[in-house]
């Protein structure tokens, strides 16, 4: 610390000027939890005022890191050519602004199953650690990431945060979430509820969702009817073909609650070719406040989840994971966003916390 500042600012000029240690400054600059909040926020003011910026190639031959994290997508099936799921492409820009705060570049990729991406990625130092979005059929699924475990592989996964999660796991409060809808549902008198998405071991988040909204329903007095639940899959054209199914069995339903929200956009859609007006006949309420669900007609009442808190969160639990740190879980409430999909008469959006 008794370095004098020099023309080029370097670490070591922050480290005189902030009064701390060297290690110090670049553990806080990129983004070191074990440095305080305090000390971290005085340090990048210091750096912003001397226009000091990481060198990244010198950073990475001393922590013999690559400084690059690798963002692998699981491909759905979509409407249009780009086989990802809307709801992580609005989360990618959470993630894509972490990383640009933290000083970490970014890669891009499809999780192709069949490749071993230990080997990929982490042994070929082209990535730090991995951030995985989507996995199909969970059941499938964890075979893979066992075998990360094996492997010491970096890794972090958003999906349903349970007890028994392989590594770690961030993601939304599923359970909540569903029971927030089921309550906001029995309040407007709706008491039939029926339940779009596949809800078994193989999609824990569907089901996570149902089992909220069905425990909604029980504190209510009401037992669920398992007849008016129906397997689909995160896509329009899966709600469609639920939402004829439940209408052709004709047992009476008065809402429904959807497992995403493109479940709900081809519900809605069945609803409406079958002459079921929205919310009049049947409520409905999807999942994730993707941007088509404010311009459907009418719009739809959805589950917001906690994008701009993804982000942090994913990285967060990540660099404990690469600093060798215990395994750990991070649960993030989500949102009910009410619009004319239940409520009737289109109004601005009202937004309820879950409990």
């Amino acid at each position: 610390m008794g370095r004098q500042p020099t023309g080029k600012p370097t670490s070591f000029d922050i480290a005189y000027r902030a009064g701390v240690s060297q290690p110090t400054v670049s553990r806080a600059l990129r983004g070191d939890k074990a440095v305080s909040a305090a000390t971290r926020e005085k340090i990048e003011a210091i750096a912003r005022e001397l226009n000091y910026t990481v060198d990244k190639n010198a950073s990475s031959l001393r922590s013999q890191r690559a400084n690059t994290i690798a963002l692998l997508f699981f491909e759905d099936p979509t409407a249009d050519d780009s086989n990802i799921n809307p709801f992580f492409l609005s989360m990618l820009g959470s993630i894509t602004r972490e990383c640009a705060n933290r000083g970490l570049d970014l890669l891009i990729s499809f999780q192709r199953m069949e490749d071993d991406w230990h080997v990929k990625y982490q042994d070929s130092h082209r990535a730090d650690g991995l951030i995985l979005l989507g996995y199909g059929d969970y059941t499938a699924y964890a075979q893979k990431l066992e075998k990360l475990v094996e492997q010491g592989t970096h890794f972090v996964r958003w999906g349903s945060v349970r007890e028994d999660n392989i590594g770690p796991t961030v993601g939304s409060d599923n359970f909540g979430a569903g029971k927030l809808a089921g309550e906001h549902l029995l309040s407007l008198g709706r008491r039939r509820i029926a339940f779009l998405g596949d809800a078994d071991e193989g999609y824990p988040e569907f089901a996570d969702r149902y089992a909220g909204c069905c425990a909604a329903m029980r504190e209510a007095g009401i037992e669920p009817d398992s007849r008016l639940r129906k397997d689909a899959l995160t896509n329009e054209a899966d709600g469609y073909i639920a939402a004829k199914s439940l209408i052709a069995d004709g047992r009476p339903f008065d809402a429904i609650f959807a497992a995403s929200d493109l479940i709900a956009i081809g519900a809605m859609q069945a609803l409406a070719e079958a002459g079921l007006r929205v919310p009049g006949d049947v409520a409905i309420v999807g999942f994730d406040d993707i941007p088509a669900a404010n311009h459907t007609s009418p719009p739809l009442t959805t589950l917001m989840q906690d994008l701009r808190g993804a982000g942090g969160a994913l990285l967060d639990v990540l660099t404990e994971a690469i600093e060798g740190d215990a395994i750990t879980r991070c649960e993030l409430p989500a949102r009910l966003v009410i619009r004319a999909s239940t409520v009737g008469q289109p109004t601005p959006a009202a937004v309820r916390p879950a409990a």
